[in-house]
């Protein structure tokens, strides 16, 4: 199965072109699952009958934060009625800022677990689907801190070691929802982790295009996911009677060649004069099924140079227009790396954790670390 999450700048047009690419697809027979994560994809598709292959799913986001609050309150009411809490009624419960993210991402995993040939997803914009994406990483890593699987593996002995030591321990429920949010978030990770889940970015040529492409190559690249295909939406056409418009398509046009510079597979769809609604209108826009070659996830594997020139290399890569703007911090076993507005942690080698770091920085896309010698950990070779 494959997966394209669309997604780009707000206003370019990618609700639209997340539709017609579902829509034309299932008109070529494909069995097209259309995620309308954002929940504005189905207005554009209001008038007109739809294939049957084609199944447009707005994910829930009220009720489903509303049946996991009540299901931790029921877990946890022997300590509320302790504590003399009135629980919550589901009636009185709203939706809590970040809930529509958890929902988002749970509809990701379902969706990747049904039958259909082509998942195409309506992402939110450019910033905030690349934070989206990487919510799985980071919510684990937070886990993993909070509540370390060492510290899971004695949860057999906290009763005696409270009685004993005093050590206090969480409570039974805490563990389990730990172990069920570790299962979740691992299995969302791996739909996003997977060579046939691609990113399509939407952008209207113009100044602000080229900082939304910068901007999805560097957040993608950390993440190690593909960017197949760059969407120039609202073409203008090249030749016009009008003065005024054959400006503002000369313009168009320049940046479009700035993009095919910057990256080589971008697509142009045209303009249609007014906001398209419904099957007739997207079909205008059928060359949107352009096919994108098949484009491998960004390398994010470690080379061990250390007995060649002493360093480690993480082959990320980036795009070397941000190699005068990249942080490194030790902060444990990991490395966190800024770069640009995005961060990004990297585990370190079990043979370098006790090792310093001395030296950072990026070469031609690739992050390459220098590490005190330590002769106990790291035997050089004569």
């Amino acid at each position: 199965m494959r997966i394209i999450l669309v997604t780009g700048p707000g206003g370019a047009g990618r609700t639209t072109v997340a539709a017609a690419t579902a829509l034309v697809e299932a008109w070529a027979g494909r069995r097209v699952l259309l995620l309308a994560a954002d929940g504005g994809t189905g207005t554009v598709l209001d008038d007109g009958e739809l294939p049957g292959s084609l199944t447009v799913l707005r994910p829930e986001t009220g009720a489903g934060f509303r049946r996991e609050f009540l299901a931790i309150q029921s877990r946890a009411g022997t300590a509320f009625d302790l504590l003399g809490a009135a629980p919550f009624e589901e009636a009185e419960l709203t939706e809590l800022p970040g809930s529509r993210s958890f929902a988002q991402l749970r509809a990701l995993r379902d969706a990747a677990a049904g039958d259909h040939d082509l998942v195409v997803v309506d992402m939110p914009v450019l910033r905030d689907a690349l934070a989206l994406l990487a919510l799985p990483v980071q919510l684990r890593r937070y886990l993993r801190r909070l509540l370390p699987p060492e510290r899971q593996a004695a949860r057999a002995l906290r009763p005696l070691l409270a009685q004993l030591a005093g050590v206090p321990m969480p409570a039974q429920w805490l563990y389990e929802s730990t172990a069920r949010w570790e299962t979740e978030l691992a299995a969302v990770q791996a739909v996003v982790d997977a060579p046939d889940t691609t990113v399509r970015l939407v952008v209207e040529p113009g100044p602000a295009a080229d900082e939304a492409l910068r901007t999805a190559r560097l957040g993608l690249a950390l993440q190690g996911v593909a960017l197949d295909l760059v969407v120039a939406n609202r073409m203008l056409p090249a030749e016009s009677g009008d003065p005024w418009l054959a400006g503002l398509a000369a313009r168009q046009h320049d940046h479009l060649a700035r993009l095919r510079e910057a990256y080589g597979s971008v697509h142009p769809l045209p303009h249609l004069g007014r906001a398209p609604r419904g099957p007739e209108d997207l079909a205008l826009l059928g060359a949107v099924r352009h096919q994108a070659p098949a484009v491998a996830p960004p390398g994010r594997t470690v080379e061990d140079r250390r007995e060649q020139d002493g360093v480690l290399v993480w082959h990320l890569p980036l795009p070397c227009a941000v190699k005068d703007d990249v942080s490194l911090v030790r902060r444990g076993d990991e490395l966190l790396l800024t770069v640009g507005p995005f961060r990004h942690a990297l585990a370190l080698p079990a043979a370098l954790r006790r090792c310093t770091v001395t030296g950072a920085g990026l070469v031609e896309g690739d992050l390459r670390v220098r590490f005190t010698p330590d002769p106990g950990l790291w035997p050089r070779t004569p």
